[in-house]
């Protein structure tokens, strides 16, 4: 066995027995790689070979380039393809309500985001558990292009917004996103059966191409009885 091969396998063995022990907690984030190779006093290769037997030995899962996670009711949810489908990988039922679909008209929306054009496709829906408890009212905004002409006369592609843009082209490669608790207004609040003033968690998020264009504006409002927000510093590691 090469020495490379040694110097990952053993970093891989102690780690996994800090997992294994207790001494890191599920849902913590281990070091990054960075952080890792001055611990180990190993190269940046040899950690992530040995990051690799981790998640090959389900310990771990890796999520690079993540520097927030949305959960809900504790579990990591993956929105990058709409809540419905992370909340439905998740396995909660939701049924999602269309309040909105139409070409709207946004200056200021247009020059936070340094666009030329003020014109958007606007997609308000608003989800509900089976109980019939509303978790989450969002409010999307596309960046006009011709292809999106129909959608509002159409509807979405299969009730979805990222199966619509991905139908003319339009994917989500990066993104940021920030959060702060809000109180609800009169009008959402009516909207989320929620009485006036009750604090919800506000995420807003840019979805960006693979070349850095704005695909989407989404203003999100999340009952932070079963959502919240998770961040990270520092590099992208492992969980």
């Amino acid at each position: 066995m090469s020495e490379q091969a040694r110097k990952h396998q053993r970093v891989a063995r102690i780690l996994s027995r800090e997992i294994r022990a207790g001494a890191r907690r599920p849902g913590s984030r281990l070091p990054g790689e960075h952080a890792l190779t001055r611990q180990f006093s190993v190269s940046r290769a040899t950690v992530r070979e040995a990051l690799r037997l981790l998640a090959e030995d389900g310990l771990i899962t890796t999520h690079p380039g993540v520097g927030s996670i949305v959960t809900f009711e504790g579990s990591v949810l993956d929105h990058r393809h709409g809540w419905s489908q992370a909340l439905t990988e998740h396995g909660t039922a939701v049924d999602t309500t269309v309040l909105n679909l139409e070409i709207v008209q946004d200056a200021d929306l247009a020059a936070e985001l340094a666009l030329e054009r003020a014109e958007f496709l606007a997609v308000d829906r608003v989800r509900t558990l089976a109980d019939g408890t509303r978790i989450s009212l969002e409010r999307s905004r596309v960046p006009f292009q011709d292809e999106l002409a129909e959608v509002p006369a159409r509807g979405l592609v299969d009730g979805s917004l990222t199966a619509t843009l991905a139908s003319v082209g339009m994917v989500v490669a990066s993104g940021e996103q920030r959060a702060t608790a809000v109180p609800l207004n009169d009008i959402d609040a009516v909207l989320l059966m929620r009485t006036a003033g009750t604090s919800f968690l506000r995420v807003t998020r840019i979805g960006r191409s693979p070349a850095g264009a704005p695909i989407e504006h989404v203003v999100s409002l999340l009952d932070p009885e079963r959502f919240e927000l998770r961040t990270h510093f520092g590099e992208p590691g492992s969980l």
